[in-house]
Formats: C-alpha cells, structure tokens, sequence
C-alpha cells in the first residue's frame, strides 16, 4: 500500500515547495518558482490519492492506518508521538484540500504573475497547504495544534501580503488576534482532555471517552465548549467571526484557500473529529446547533448590501459555516462533511471567478462599477453562474443535496430548538440566494457601469492557466453532489464511507428514518426558497433596477435595516468600543503610564539615584590628595583613642 505507506509525503512535499522557494526563490525564475510551487502540490495529491484508493481498499471496519515516525515529547507521563493517521473523515479532508489547493496554486500562477512579491506568496501558499495537512493527518490533539497554528500564521502573512497597504496589515493583526482568543480555548481543552484520560492521542482518547466520561457531566461539557471556542475563531462563527470578512484585503487566491480548503474548514474537522465527546454533552451540541443557525442567518442578511464583490462572498463563506456547525450541533456530521466538500467546490469556483472578473476589470472590486461582463468574459461568467446556482441550493447542483441533507438533519433533529434551526437555516438559504444573484446580476448583466474609460476599454476574459481551474471547479460543483443521493437505498456513497468515524459505542451509525413524502416536501419548501431569493433577486437588480433605489429612497425603516446590514449591525464598533478601547485605555493610562513608567521605571530609576548618590558619596573620601588621607588617619586615630578612653572609664 504504497499511499499509506507513504503518506508523510503528503504534507512534507507542500514543506519542501515552501522552503526552497522561501530561502532560494529570489534566485529562481517566476516559472521556476511556479513549477516548485504547483508540483510539490500536485505531488501531494496524487500520494493523497493514492492513499485514498488504499482506505477504500480496506474493509469498512478497518479504515484506519497510523504511521508513527517517531517519538516527538516524552516528560514524565506525557508522550507525545510524531504520528500521521488516516481514517475516512482525514481520507475526504485531503482530497479536498490537496485537489481544491492544487488549483488554487494552479490559478495563482496567472493571477500573481506580474507581482513582485512572487516567491514570497508561494512560500506562504505552500506553507499554509503543509499547515492544514499536519492539521488534518495530526493523529493526537497536539499534532493537530501545531498545524492550527500553523494555518492561523499563514492566514496573518497572506492575509497581510500587501503589508505596505494599512488596511491590509490591519486585516493580518486583527485574523491574528482573532484566533488567539479561540486558540487560548483550544488549547485548554487539550490540556484538561490529558489530565482526564491521561493521554492526548485519538486512539486511545475516543475509544474510552463513551466509559470514561459522564454523559453532560461537567468535564466533557466543559471540554467540547473550549473546543468549540477554538473552533468560532478558526471558522469564523459568532462571536469571533469579525476577522473574515477583512481578510479580503489578501490576493483572491488567497482568499480561496481561506474560505474553501484550509483554515476556516479547521473547526468543522476538529469538532467532527472529536464526536465522540461532543456526542456526551447535550449541552454543548445545542450551543453548536445555535451558534451555528444564528451565524448562518446573520451572516447571509450583512451579505445583502455589500457591494465589495469579494466581501459578499466572505459573508456567504461566514454563513455557510454556520450551516456546517448546525449539522454538527444536531449530530449529522456527515451532512456536516458533505457540505464541507461541496462547498470547497462552488466557492473556490466563486472566489476564484471573482479574481478573474478584478483581473479583467484592472483591479475593479465594486459591483458598482461593473455590470455586462457575461459577454466579454464567457469562462467566467458561465462557471460562475453555475457555482451561483450551486450556493443557492438549486438541483440538482452539489450544493442542493448538502444543504438540503443539513435542513432534513435540523428538521428532525432530536436537541431543543431543532425547529427553530430549521426556520433560521431555511430563511437563510432564501436570503442566500437573494444576494448571491444580486452579485451576479450587477456583475455579469446589464450594461458596463465602470466609470474609467481605461477599464472599460480593456475588460478582457482571464488565460487558460486561470479559467481551467474554474471549469474543474464548476464541473466539480455539478456532479459533486451525487456521492450523497437521497431516498435511494446504499445511493449516500459519503455516508457509506463515512459511517464508522461517526458510530457511537452499542449504535450503529446511521440516519433518520423519514418517508419520502416529508423528505419531499421539505426538498420543496428548500428549493422554493431560492427560486424566491433569486425572482426577488432578478426584479430588483435586472428587470428593473430602479425598483431598488426607489425602495431606499422611501426612507423608514427599510432605510433603517439598510444602513444597519450595509454598516453589518455596527459589530466592529461595539467590539472596539467595549473592548478595544477600554483595554488600549488601561494599558496606556495604567499599564504603561502608570505601573510600567512610575511603578517598574520609578523602582530602576530609584535604585540607580540610591547608588548615584552613595557612590558619590564614597567619591569624596578619594581625592588623591596625600593630606586628606593625613588627616583622615589622624581623625581615626584620635576617634578610636578616644573610645577606647571613653570604653575603659566605664569599668
């Protein structure tokens, strides 16, 4: 089995690409660089898939194979190994993020080309792809961290790519920031899993965690809830979902292995991974169900009237991830995965036809300014429309039968609330595909908006080396949904395969039994919501576009909900003023005024004066002058007479 075998080479060979290009890349040509780049990652998938075919190769029950190379920490009772371990859930994480990265790498070739910084950005994209890799294989919870942290680096170095620009530094400080709050949960809950099972590896921690552990007793509880806060700041759910949408101010390629492949798929892996506990605290998966239904709808409705063609797709990423964690929080972690893959397909397919459209319109990212772009670039227009459709749940596109598959999963779904996630989910797939259409119509339809003459004259269709990646992509988006039919029996291939990760101790892993007629009639009410989003959609922004401005300019309330979803419910400025500012208050005004300069300075400073003055003091009795110390010998001699006379008239 030589993909199994071999499956270091997975994340090693991205490690590669990013060493040479990083410490040699300055010396290498731009194609050089590119062949390092796109063939270490290409190399990476194919050693993926080839450890694939082995998994699939393998009787269901014995899908996991764990590689240890070595032994990585050994104090006292901790050890920590150096072990990659693939399993089913790991097995559908690296096709995805090998297969979607290797075209995103792929792309960046065309669309970084005329950057100065070149060997720098693959460094970092290589770096990234070895992050997410050591996250995914990691086969203990320590593993896994280095690799957490590992993206978080990478996202702040990309993310910040444009450094020199302020908006863009600012964007990398606050991702990094961001995730430190999530990371700091994370990394209790690792450290309270240890002093509980005395162990920080999957294979020992899951199999006894069913025995070992209370059902919503208060260590799991408290574990899966610092998991899950680490998970809210790698996947960018309420509250520390901020980061994302500034994140843009990256190269859009970037911003697609973001959104599609890496980072902010971390968190839906982790908690996927850890079902095993997440399935003993109740609790805990009703605060995953909310958090989740909550960000997929508040996130959808701050994506309505933004008009950054790349910051509507961030929002759409932020609330797609809600969706992910709504499956979670119901326990249908494989609708949760399914929609994982999915997505990765229609949004990388979105991200990176948005990078084609602000090549072709020489950096142009206001809708605004667009419109008509269907006729000059074909490509583009024709893979986006269809990953358009996919976002927006039409069948019978990848993204219908995830999303539909998480709907059915919250209808029936056995926690508080279940129904009201699925209110909140089925709203947000109608909102999703108003504002999806509503980019796509103002960029492709119409006429050209674009008030600079240059830009209108040279609106050209992107190379093949960039529109080949969205033709996969988008075929990918159109068939990939057919590994989860429903109502046919044996026809969910991803569940199929899935199952084991997913059986809990005494069950057997497995669905809800529903008829087909509910099943339909919820497929109905899905699909009729976004054939609403997208009529609504069509009227106001191409039929009859003034019908919008005219709505606004009535004033009211609807003016009101505008100016809070455009302004997105003024988030930032509440954070920055009940958090930001009050701690920059009390680090300038009392950290550092106060106890750094009076307090630690004051004491220094205190220290030195004391020692100034004595040593000046002791400086006068050494002049050098031979009757000084003439004098100073007759002082002595007289002072210690006379005591010993004053000593012996005593007795």
């Amino acid at each position: 089995m030589w993909g199994l075998e071999h499956i270091w080479w997975v994340p090693i060979l991205p490690l590669i690409g990013a060493t040479i290009n990083g410490l040699v890349g300055h010396l290498l040509s731009k194609r050089a660089v590119g062949v390092v780049a796109v063939g270490s990652t290409g190399l990476s998938f194919l050693v993926a898939l080839a450890a694939f075919g082995n998994i699939l190769g393998l009787a269901p029950d014995q899908r996991v194979y764990e590689s240890v190379l070595f032994t990585w920490i050994q104090a006292g009772s901790f050890t920590a190994e150096a072990a990659l371990q693939v399993d089913p859930l790991s097995a559908v994480f690296l096709m995805v993020v090998t297969g979607v990265g290797f075209l995103i790498h792929v792309y960046s070739v065309g669309y970084m080309g005329h950057e100065a910084g070149y060997p720098r950005y693959f460094a970092y994209l290589n770096l990234f792809m070895f992050s997410m890799l050591l996250l995914i294989l990691g086969a203990n919870f320590l593993l896994m961290f280095i690799g957490w942290e590992g993206v978080g680096l990478c996202s702040y170095l990309l993310i910040g790519y444009y450094y020199e620009k302020q908006s863009a530094s600012d964007a990398g400080k606050k991702a990094f920031v961001m995730n430190r709050i999530g990371d700091f949960g994370f990394l209790l809950a690792i450290m309270w899993i240890f002093w509980t099972f005395g162990s920080i590896d999957y294979t020992t921690v899951f199999p006894v965690a069913h025995d070992k552990l209370a059902l919503g007793g208060l260590a799991v509880t408290g574990i899966t809830l610092l998991l899950f806060l680490g998970a809210t700041g790698k996947s960018a759910q309420i509250p520390l979902y901020t980061w994302l949408p500034d994140a843009m101010e990256g190269p859009t390629p970037v911003s697609a292995l973001i959104h599609a492949a890496t980072m902010v798929t971390a968190g839906v892996y982790m908690v996927a991974r850890c079902n095993a506990l997440f399935n003993l605290a109740p609790m805990t998966m009703m605060i995953v169900a909310l958090i989740g239904a909550t960000t997929a709808i508040f996130a959808a409705t701050m994506g309505l009237y933004q008009f950054d063609i790349k910051r509507v797709l961030a929002y759409s990423t932020v609330s797609q991830l809600g969706y992910m964690f709504l499956a979670c929080g119901v326990g249908a972690y494989v609708a949760a995965v399914f929609h994982v893959m999915t997505h990765a397909f229609f949004k990388a397919c979105l991200f990176l036809g948005s990078g084609s459209v602000i090549h072709g319109m020489s950096g142009e990212q206001d809708m605004r300014q667009m419109g008509g772009l269907g006729k000059k670039m074909p490509m583009t227009h024709a893979t986006f429309l269809i990953s358009t459709l996919a976002i927006a749940g039409i069948p019978p596109l990848a993204g219908f039968f995830s999303k539909d598959e998480i709907l059915l999963s919250a209808f029936l779904g056995h926690t508080p609330g279940h129904l009201l996630y699925w209110v909140l989910a089925t709203i947000a797939a109608a909102v999703t595909a108003f504002y999806m259409f509503r980019l796509y119509f103002m960029t492709f339809t119409g006429e050209l908006r674009a008030e600079d003459h240059h830009v209108r004259d040279h609106v050209h269709e992107s190379p093949n080396v960039m529109t080949m990646p969205l033709v996969i992509l988008a075929g990918l988006a159109v068939v990939g949904g057919f590994l989860g039919l429903p109502m046919i029996e044996g026809g969910h291939a991803l569940k199929n395969f899935l199952d084991p990760v997913f059986a809990q101790p005494g069950h057997a892993a497995g669905g809800h039994d529903v008829s087909v007629g509910l099943e339909l009639l919820l497929m109905g009410v899905s699909v009729g919501m976004g054939v609403l989003g997208i009529l609504t959609a069509r009227y106001y922004y191409s039929v009859k576009p003034e019908a919008a401005v005219e709505l606004l300019n009535k004033g009211g309330m609807i003016k009101s909900i505008y100016t809070l979803m455009q302004n997105k419910y003024y988030v930032d400025e509440i954070y920055d003023a009940l958090i930001v500012k009050p701690i920059v208050a009390v680090s300038d005004k009392g950290l550092w005024r106060f106890f750094d300069v009076k307090v630690v300075d004051g004491l220094v400073n205190f220290a030195a004066t004391f020692f100034m003055g004595l040593g000046s003091m002791f400086r006068t009795a050494h002049t050098g002058l031979t009757r000084s110390y003439a004098y100073a010998m007759v002082f002595g001699g007289v002072f210690l007479a006379g005591f010993w006379l004053f000593l012996s008239s005593g007795k």
